[in-house]
């Protein structure tokens, strides 16, 4: 799978569409919450640019696809 790098609040919104939610938050640092899945910290500032390999970490997390971005 290729995961382009993208910018972290495009992340957050495509991981809001597919139903997470942000439990807390303190600063950049999120915690996003799903049924059935465990939480998951998201500590990324908003313009920040996240990386192809951190991206698939995420994704091996949240079910999060290339095409959800």
């Amino acid at each position: 799978m290729e995961w382009p790098a993208a910018k972290a609040s495009k992340v957050l919104s495509a991981l809001l569409r597919l139903g997470w939610r942000i439990k807390r938050q303190k600063g950049s640092h999120r915690i996003l919450a799903k049924a059935g899945w465990p939480d998951v910290t998201f500590a990324f500032h908003d313009r920040e640019e996240v990386g192809p390999r951190m991206l698939a970490r995420i994704a091996k997390h949240t079910n999060l696809t290339p095409d959800d971005l």
